[in-house]
């Protein structure tokens, strides 16, 4: 996968004002690089913070608002007011802001120096009172914001801001997305189907369809040399199956799933296209149901989402950029069965045959089995266990008037007995706060039975990303009972609905 947060910026503002003459603002400046320098250079901030000079008037307020739209270097801004910068300087700028904010409330100095603070000292550091004239304007003119509270050397303070700017960076994408439906949604299909018109205004993610024989001819075009190089490459990342291998019984349905890779991987290089779908009930002339193509495509930072569920592709497209270069994966996931067990309820989770291998650092094996749907000719695909830890799956809906996000923590778990005839991915957890209550506030909330499972975020990129673009969001987590859960949904029909007005 290409490094999503290359190139990108996060520009650092300080408020202030030219009330406190020449030499206190040269204090500011200095203190304000030094704080952006210390964000700059945190691990957990994986893009470039690129400091700013200190904003003391409403043009220069205004010109940078304009500038930072018109950038798209600049994915966020992180605003401090160092001093007391009045709120009604910011007025203008605020009233034209695009960009995600980030309010940090911070100071230089971790402790006081209580021996020696004089007037000069409180003339100079005054975030405690400036940012809260700031918070003042951007409660009163309702401008979306993360609020982090601390000081930077703070680890916490630093894996806010870090996970904050990993939400931006994938609305960022999400803004500029390309999204190839191969065929429509599976017949019927109600959760599936959606306003796509709304998802690019809320997200900015354009989704269209291709007919799957534009995708075919893209598979014949293929040339042998490059399927025999692929499969080459299957047998050095996979253990794959005897009658897979050259001169096996079946080797000719792996160069054919090698096939169906580089045809995929040709349509959408050449469309810009960073995640698609396909379904089962609209092959055209493929002769598999595509599988190891799309798991692999997936692990390389693409969204998917089966059965033409374009909500599900875009979802997991923004948790493969969220995610980068942390440890874990995420992965188109459907819950498929239980194991009620009393007292150790768990989740079977699975697909035809498209997991993500990113979700597990064991090797996998490709294998091929009968799919008894779609007509088509047995597919190839990987099989595997998801690694245990803790982890998050996350489904976007369709309510009418709105996009929902629906969030349930869970820990992935080992399977408590041997899968030999389980011929897909899969991962297995315990939902929170418990299979039963985590299960009636998914369905009270109309959760869909797709979901993007990641094992490398935790809710709160979800939670900025959904802050960012004013999306609704329920997370079913240890605290839930469904009486708040109900609660909950019926504050939230009443308040997206006025606040869409009417």
């Amino acid at each position: 996968m290409e490094n999503p947060f290359e190139g990108r910026e996060i520009w650092f503002l300080t408020g202030s004002q030219n009330l406190y003459g020449e030499g206190v603002l040269a204090q500011v400046t200095r203190q304000s690089q030094e704080v952006a320098a210390l964000l700059d250079t945190a691990p957990d901030v994986p893009v470039q913070v690129v400091w700013k000079p200190v904003l003391k008037e409403s043009e220069e307020i205004r010109r940078l608002m304009l500038e930072a739209a018109s950038d798209d270097r600049c994915i966020g801004l992180v605003a401090w007011m160092h001093t007391f910068s009045p709120a009604k300087m910011w007025i203008r700028g605020l009233s034209i802001l695009s960009t995600p904010l980030l309010q940090l409330h911070t100071q230089v100095n971790v402790e006081l120096p209580w021996s020696t603070i004089d007037m000069d000292f409180m003339n100079l550091n005054q975030a405690a009172h400036g940012d809260r004239e700031f918070g003042y304007i951007l409660s009163r003119m309702s401008i979306r914001r993360k609020v982090v509270v601390g000081h930077v050397s703070d680890s916490r303070v630093r894996a806010e801001v870090g996970t904050w700017a990993r939400s931006a960076v994938a609305l960022a994408e999400l803004r500029s997305l390309r999204l190839a439906r191969f065929g429509d949604n599976m017949r019927n299909v109600a959760v599936t189907d959606g306003d796509k018109t709304e998802a690019e205004a809320s997200f900015g993610v354009s989704v269209n369809t291709w007919a799957v024989n534009d995708l075919v001819e893209h598979v014949h075009e293929a040339s042998d040399d490059a399927v025999s190089d692929l499969v080459e490459e299957y047998r050095e990342l996979y253990d794959v199956a005897p009658e897979l291998r050259a001169g096996g019984a079946r080797h000719e349905s792996l160069r054919y799933g090698a096939r169906i890779e580089l045809g995929l991987r040709s349509f959408l290089g050449e469309g810009r296209f960073r995640a698609f779908t396909t379904n089962f009930e609209d092959l055209g002339a493929l002769r598999q149901l595509p599988g190891l193509a799309v798991q692999r495509l997936m692990a390389d930072g693409y969204g998917f989402g089966a059965e033409g569920d374009w909500k599900t592709a875009l979802l997991v497209r923004a948790a493969k950029v969220m995610g980068y270069g942390l440890p874990g994966g995420a992965s188109l996931m459907e819950d498929y069965t239980y194991d009620l067990t009393p007292g150790a309820e768990l989740i079977l989770g699975a697909h035809m045959l498209e997991v993500c291998p990113s979700l597990t650092t064991s090797r996998p094996r490709v294998e091929l089995h009968p799919l008894a749907i779609g007509a088509r000719e047995d597919p190839v695909r990987l099989v595997f266990e998801a690694d245990s830890g803790p982890g998050l799956v996350v489904a976007m809906i369709d309510v009418g008037d709105r996009l929902r996000l629906v969030a349930n923590i869970v820990e992935v778990v080992p399977s408590p007995q041997k899968l030999p005839r389980l011929p897909v991915g899969h991962a297995i957890w315990a939902p929170q706060p418990d299979l039963s209550t985590s299960a009636t506030a998914w369905l009270l909330a109309g959760g869909a039975h797709h979901t993007v499972m990641t094992t490398a975020l935790t809710r709160q990129a979800f939670e900025d990303l959904a802050r960012m673009v004013a999306a609704e969001l329920v997370v079913i987590d240890r605290g839930t009972t469904v009486r708040e859960i109900e609660r909950e949904l019926r504050w939230n029909a009443a308040y997206h609905r006025m606040a869409n007005g009417i």
